[in-house]
């Protein structure tokens, strides 16, 4: 494990809280160069600090909340964390549920491959994705009783699903 894995690992929940905290400073000010309105709700769970923008009626986070722009401005807040703290963030940002949104695309791919899987593929393999987006494949995968593994490096990481042994 990693020096950063451990630091992770070892943060407690008030720390986390800070983390997140600092992410919606920099969400903030974003949103009101944007001149658009949200609400930031700010959570630590699962060894990870939650940021997520809500907005009302009326309001238009649309722009904001596309899964590419989502995750653009994740890394750019987990920058501005690092910036302060000079530690690596794993936090997690949703703009107006993309992230809901974004699980449910999931579950469309994991089914799909599935479906392949039972129509006589020996494996199925899903596009390139992001850590979390993989863990979030990994635990579909396990729900449907099948199993799942991480390939390929950097940019070309993607998950193979299979037949459980």
């Amino acid at each position: 494990m990693t020096d950063v894995q451990n630091l992770n690992d070892e943060r407690t929940v008030s720390q986390l809280e800070e983390e997140g905290d600092m992410a919606a400073d920099y969400i903030e000010e974003l949103l009101d160069i944007c001149d658009l309105d949200g609400d930031i709700d700010i959570d630590a769970r699962n060894g990870r600090a939650y940021v997520s923008v809500n907005a009302g009626d009326g309001a238009n986070l649309n722009l904001l909340s596309k899964p590419d722009t989502v995750n653009a401005l994740q890394e750019l807040a987990r920058l501005a964390v690092q910036t302060k703290t000079s530690a690596f963030s794993r936090l997690i940002l949703d703009i107006g549920g993309s992230r809901d949104a974004r699980r449910d695309e999931l579950a469309s791919l994991v089914e799909r491959a599935v479906e392949r899987i039972e129509a006589g593929a020996a494996e199925a393999s899903l596009p390139p994705m992001s850590s979390y987006e993989r863990k979030l494949v990994h635990d579909l995968v396990g729900e449907r009783g099948f199993h799942s593994a991480s390939r390929g490096e950097g940019a070309d990481r993607h998950t193979v699903i299979t037949r459980s042994a």
